[in-house]
């Protein structure tokens, strides 16, 4: 087989794949997280299922779906997704968990929103880790600039609620 017949292969695998995420994100509830984890596991997708997928969050204000799909967005320039409606989502319904993981996370959030929801929400211990990273970050330029060489960046998961 060469490479040329591997590359078909591979495509039509993507796009095979790529119709069973967006049938599911077109019909199943709460499924954007399903489909995220899809989409990971096949390694990409056609850029319907990804506006199917963004359609389905925002249906189901989904927050953690909004979350990570919005971290995808950040990461890689050409999806075919609006991360300010999916960032937007997160801050206005989040919960300070996924708040304080949005400030951390995303290159450049929106700091002012973030610590205004947090502070409104009242949890002081989320209160206390928000003003602990403001202080070695006041610009919220997200975690990746604070690594140093040979350091990865950690990918806090908010899919689990924390209590």
């Amino acid at each position: 087989m060469t490479s040329d017949d591997k590359l078909v292969q591979r495509r039509k695998l993507l796009e095979e794949q790529s119709e069973k995420i967006k049938a599911i994100a077109d019909n199943e509830v709460h499924s954007s997280l399903k489909c995220i984890h899809l989409l990971s596991v096949a390694g990409g997708a056609t850029s319907e299922t990804y506006k199917a997928i963004e359609q389905r969050v925002m249906m189901d204000e989904d927050t953690h779906g909004a979350y990570h799909l919005a971290l995808m967005a950040q990461s890689t320039a050409d999806l075919p997704v609006d991360a300010r409606q999916l960032i937007e989502l997160v801050v206005t319904k989040g919960q300070s968990s996924q708040l304080l993981s949005l400030l951390k996370n995303l290159p450049v959030p929106p700091v002012e929103a973030i610590k205004q929801r947090i502070l409104s929400e009242g949890d002081q211990e989320v209160v206390a880790q928000m003003t602990a990273y403001l202080e070695i970050n006041p610009e919220g330029i997200g975690s990746q600039s604070l690594l140093g060489d040979g350091q990865h960046e950690r990918i806090v998961p908010i899919s689990q609620t924390q209590n």
